[in-house]
């Protein structure tokens, strides 16, 4: 259920390229339901290179989870998978094609890190301050009243494709990532 005090969106995959590009979809459109259009370039390009890092590197499977809350005026998302290996930021030479990206998760947010989940996995999340005008604000004197509840349930965004040849109203960010 999304409230309007906290809203959290969870999504399954395996962290294969089809499906990061798919995820990065969902991040936008849940985004735009939230009316948090501001957010939507960083956050997809976060969780992008987050399950890069999981396709890439975890181990023993490509199973992860994506969750993004909003509370109290904070965007946090963040990347559950199996592999207990913490992921260290690297300093990439000057041509590498890879191994920036926990350093771009880290330029694009306010805060990121790590935490181990269990005894075989990690999470990694990074947060985005949400504008006052993007998030809706509960009046004092709606306390004790009872506020109505979306039906939907959460990550049902309703995010059709665009038509073929039309290009959508907010295109999702890119990445070396194909998908």
């Amino acid at each position: 259920m999304i409230s309007q005090q906290s809203r959290h969106c969870t999504v399954e995959l395996q962290a294969l390229p089809s499906r990061i590009g798919q995820v990065r979809r969902i991040v936008s459109a849940q985004l735009r339901y939230w009316h948090l259009d501001p957010l939507i370039e960083r956050a997809a390009l976060g969780v992008t290179e987050l399950l890069s890092n999981v396709h890439r590197h975890a181990e023993p499977d490509k199973s992860c989870t994506v969750e993004m809350e909003l509370l109290l005026g904070r965007l946090t998302v963040s990347v559950q998978d199996n592999d207990p290996r913490l992921p260290i930021v690297q300093d990439a030479e000057l041509f590498a094609t890879s191994g920036r990206g926990l350093a771009m998760v880290a330029a694009v947010s306010e805060s990121w890190g790590v935490r181990p989940h269990g005894r075989t996995g990690k999470v990694v999340w990074f947060t985005l301050p949400a504008s006052s005008a993007a998030v809706p604000k509960i009046s004092p004197y709606d306390v004790g009243q009872p506020q109505p509840q979306p039906q939907l349930q959460p990550c049902d965004t309703g995010f059709r494709p665009a038509a073929r040849g039309r290009r959508p109203e907010h295109a999702p960010a890119r990445s070396a990532v194909a998908g």
